[in-house]
This record gives C-alpha cells, sequence and structure tokens, in this order.
C-alpha cells in the first residue's frame, strides 16, 4: 500500500474556520509525520482532486493526502460537529487518520 508523502490543505483565508481547518491539517501532518502543504484558494487543485456537489463544483477547505504512488485522497471536506452543534476536532482527526491509512 502507498505511504503518504504529504497532506495539502486548500482553503480560503476568509472562511470563517480556515485557522481551525489549518490547525487540524497541522495536527494530522504531525500525526503522520510528513510534510504540510497549504494552498489558498487553488482551484484548479481543488477542481481536480477535492470533493464536488451535485454540480460539480469542488468548495473550500479541504484537507487531502498524496501519496508516493502518485494518487491523492480526500481526508476531509466537511467538518464533523458534536452534539452542540460545534466542530469536532478529535472526531475530524480520528475520520482524517483512518482515511489517510486506509482504514
Amino acid at each position: 500500500m502507498a505511504s503518504v508523502r504529504k497532506i495539502v490543505l486548500v482553503s480560503a483565508e476568509h472562511h470563517p474556520y480556515h485557522k481551525l481547518w489549518v490547525k487540524l491539517a497541522d495536527r494530522i501532518s504531525k500525526e503522520l509525520n510528513v510534510p504540510l502543504d497549504v494552498r489558498i484558494e487553488d482551484y484548479v487543485y481543488i477542481n481536480e482532486y477535492g470533493d464536488k456537489d451535485e454540480f460539480g463544483m469542488a468548495w473550500l477547505p479541504q484537507i487531502l493526502a498524496e501519496y508516493d504512488d502518485g494518487s491523492v485522497r480526500v481526508l476531509l471536506s466537511q467538518l464533523p460537529l458534536n452534539t452542540a452543534l460545534q466542530p469536532d476536532e478529535d472526531k475530524a482527526l480520528e475520520i482524517m487518520k483512518n482515511k489517510a491509512l486506509g482504514a
């Protein structure tokens, strides 16, 4: 199985949760011991590799993993919420780890 080469965050600085997404991307890159590449409003990249809505449009922010075999996988494109309807950072990290490691 291919291993993660780097984590890519595609975001927009004006997004209300931009800083949280940066924090999450940093946490998963440190957890997996790989570099983090933060791309601001890179719509070409996100339209190529990111999740899309029913109209074929990608949205920001999204966290992706690039693998040493050249493949790219979306790790997180929507924030999970806790029972108080607030972003759940620990659940987000768990989701990303499971997807990155192929679980």
